[in-house]
């Protein structure tokens, strides 16, 4: 694979990546985690068309449109740096013809990760909490948790919660998937990587499953060997230095590979697909800062081929449009938004 890089806009600590679909337009997103840090949405056929989505809020991890609405999405604001999110919330926007509408939803303090899930005529929010409160950065004292709760049909109907897991240290790392033949949240923290299979009925409960006992930061799932089960791709441990492959075994779920270089603050892994072949966007913040992507091949194993070094990436979405296939990548060392093409 080669990969044609489209820097889009210098964002200062440009952390999500997320895309959006209104009003026929396909848009990447991108979002600051700084305070009073932008959030930007970019269109056309090589996103030179900028819109302001916020110009001034900041702390934003994570970027999510409600299914099945045209334009509206969910996403945190005031979660910045240094864990200083005592006063995160969720934010409920929509575009609209005169521009993008915001308002808040709900005060959800140190919500770091969530997701939508349709059940039946309902939508779900899965929220993870980094932890239940801080005194000083390095502050761990009081766990994390998983909350649940309806989406109103109207942000200013408000919403509740209920905590189905807790005692959660570091809760960090979320993605998507499926488990048991059903949609789940598949999250991370010191005390494990856990799946969450949603229910089919709105009143019905999640079923939760612990995957593996070790302290992990970061997962995607991916079968990038075509075993038929997917592989669980971890970083570990918190912010860690390895990058991880297991394969799900008689026993459990037990390391097959694990990524060669020296690193530092590894953040992004995202399963994906690219051009056809499973894959795996890997991201490192410090020391090289590079941006890769994890392949499989027969004759060779696992192998990771280069996109770019000196960027660090912090969040990224692969995306597979009409016109071929593209990484929307926050790069959060080098403070950029970029859009890279992948090409045989």
């Amino acid at each position: 694979m080669r990969f044609e890089k489209i820097k889009l806009d210098d964002i200062d600590r440009c952390y999500a990546a997320s895309t959006i679909n209104a009003g026929g337009k396909f848009y990447a997103v991108f979002a600051s985690e700084s305070i009073d840090g932008p959030c930007y949405a970019y269109t056309g056929d090589n996103f030179e068309q900028k819109e302001v989505v916020w110009e001034k809020a900041g702390g934003t991890m994570s970027f999510v449109q409600i299914p099945e609405r045209d334009g509206e999405f969910i996403a945190v604001q005031n979660f910045f740096p240094g864990f200083q999110s005592e006063g995160a919330k969720l934010v409920w926007g929509k575009r609209l013809s005169s521009g993008w509408e915001i308002k808040d939803l709900v005060s959800l303090p140190y919500v770091h990760r969530f997701d939508l899930f349709p059940i039946e005529d309902e939508i779900h929010i899965f929220a993870a909490i980094l932890c239940g409160s801080k005194k000083e950065r390095d502050d761990w004292s009081d766990p994390g948790y998983i909350l649940t709760g309806k989406l109103p049909a109207r942000p200013e109907d408000g919403m509740s919660f209920r905590k189905i897991y807790s005692g959660q240290n570091k809760n960090h790392g979320y993605c998507r998937g499926r488990w048991q033949g059903k949609d789940a949240g598949f999250w991370t923290s010191e005390d494990g990587l856990f799946a969450a299979a949603a229910p089919e009925k709105k009143d019905g409960e999640w079923q939760i499953t612990k995957l593996i006992d070790r302290p992990i930061s970061d997962v995607a799932l991916c079968d990038l060997d075509g075993c038929g089960c997917d592989e669980l791709i971890t970083i570990e441990p918190f912010h860690g230095n390895r990058f991880v492959v297991n394969k799900k075994t008689s026993s459990g779920y037990e390391i097959a590979w694990t990524y060669p270089n020296e690193i530092d603050f590894a953040h992004t892994v995202t399963g994906c697909r690219l051009l056809g072949k499973p894959a795996v966007i890997g991201g490192i913040r410090q020391k090289n800062c590079e941006l890769f992507v994890l392949r499989y091949e027969k004759e060779k194993g696992f192998f990771t081929e280069l996109v770019e070094e000196g960027v660090g990436t912090s969040n990224a979405v692969a995306v597979n449009t009409g016109s071929g296939d593209i990484i929307i990548a926050a790069n959060h060392t080098k403070n950029e938004a970029a859009v890279y093409r992948v090409k045989e």
